[in-house]
């Protein structure tokens, strides 16, 4: 199916939504989750569909999750995911979110992040995590290593492979991978040598951040990479993340910049209240009712319900859906949902991107409704009232 094709499917407008580095952002987050019963078939048509849609209508970019053994979130790649779209966008950016590195030897995940970005054009963003589904590191046969070590160690020989020229002989202490083709390398036949991304010297890199006063993100500012901060945190722990990203900029003696922190939110725009109070939240067949209640399954079974708590003296049965759908979820007519957000940028402080975190499309109407009302309504609002602050 064409770029045309799809449009007219999806009965948008080719023309997408102008934004100007002035003006804040709108990106795209999906794991993707869905009901356990819908074929898997037509769950990736309909991710597929919602990112496309996102061209469309002006995102500047789309987070794609994986995992492997998750019977509600069924994306077992998101690169292979991302290229099936790339002929059939034009202007967004296709981000994994993440790319598990514990899953992969870091070679294999710095060579195909090569190729996806020349295939990409430059419209790729790798989008990095250790991997934090218990039974994916099981079935890998990792459940009892330290994901997050081989993470740390991971990111090293990527930016490596990027970055050194063969045959790299690089035996980094303490690594458990080493990165060389010492042996087999012929610069006359042209062997041994990894490819590089188009974007140089590399790739944007971005970190989802999933917990408060986060000591990863210290790290993701002294490499450069950009954090952005989970649609399923209460504001209040949101809020945490700025300075640690400042701290981490600081050590290497350079300033963190606002545009590059994103904040993902989940959010419902509908034209009338009603629909906006039922669909985000109330009613049952509510898809955003279905994520939060198997947000908080999978978070009581982790111990990590604190996550949805203000206070975390606060006992575990303090925590329920509605408290959270009232907490995290900003639903609303466009203008209600402006407020919402430049009400949340007062507790936040600045950042660059609003990510618009995505839901089964229990509703495609208005599922797709809300994505348009979100580009062509709220985003400007946004933006005038941040403009006219300025």
């Amino acid at each position: 199916m064409s770029v045309a094709d799809n449009a007219a499917l999806l009965r948008v407008d080719l023309v997408p939504v102008e934004r100007t580095d002035e003006t804040m952002r709108l990106g795209y987050f999906a794991m993707p989750m869905h009901p356990r019963e819908r074929d898997w078939s037509s769950t990736l048509k309909e991710d597929r569909d919602a990112v496309i849609l996102a061209d469309r209508l002006g995102f500047h970019d789309a987070f794609i999750g994986e995992h492997l053994t998750d019977e509600f979130e069924k994306i077992t790649n998101s690169l292979l995911f991302l290229a099936t779209l790339i002929p059939d966008t034009q202007q967004i950016k296709l981000a994994t979110g993440t790319t598990n590195l514990s899953h992969m030897h870091p070679v294999l995940i710095a060579a195909q992040s090569a190729m996806f970005d020349h295939l990409a054009d430059g419209r790729f963003i790798l989008g990095i995590s250790p991997g934090a589904l218990p039974s994916d590191a099981e079935v890998l046969g990792l459940l009892d290593t330290d994901r997050n070590a081989m993470f740390a160690d991971s990111i090293d020989v990527i930016l490596a492979a990027w970055s050194e020229d063969a045959p790299y002989q690089l035996e980094m202490a303490g690594n458990r991978w080493e990165l060389t083709t010492a042996r087999t390398w012929d610069a006359e036949v042209g062997m041994g040598i990894l490819p590089r991304p188009l974007q140089q010297p590399r790739p944007e890199i971005v970190g989802t951040v999933v917990a408060p006063y986060s000591r990863g993100v210290v790290a993701m500012g002294t490499r450069d990479f950009h954090p952005l901060s989970a649609n399923f945190l209460l504001p209040k722990w949101v809020t945490t993340h700025w300075p640690k990203y400042c701290e981490g900029k600081e050590s290497v003696g350079q300033a963190a910049q606002p545009a590059d922190w994103r904040v993902a939110r989940t959010i419902f725009v509908s034209d009338n209240d009603a629909d906006a109070r039922s669909y985000g939240r109330e009613s049952p067949q509510s898809p955003y009712r279905f994520y939060y209640e198997q947000m908080l399954r999978k978070m009581a079974k982790g111990g990590r319900l604190g996550l949805f708590k203000a206070d975390q003296d606060d006992p575990d049965e303090s925590v329920t859906l509605d408290g959270v759908l009232d907490a995290l979820v900003i639903c609303g007519t466009p203008n209600s949902v402006a407020e919402q957000i430049l009400a949340l940028r007062e507790t936040t402080g600045d950042f660059g991107e609003l990510v618009y975190a995505g839901m089964d499309w229990v509703d495609p109407e208005l599922a797709r409704r809300s994505m348009e009302l979100m580009s062509s309504k709220v985003m400007p609002q946004v933006s005038a009232a941040l403009g006219s602050s300025g």
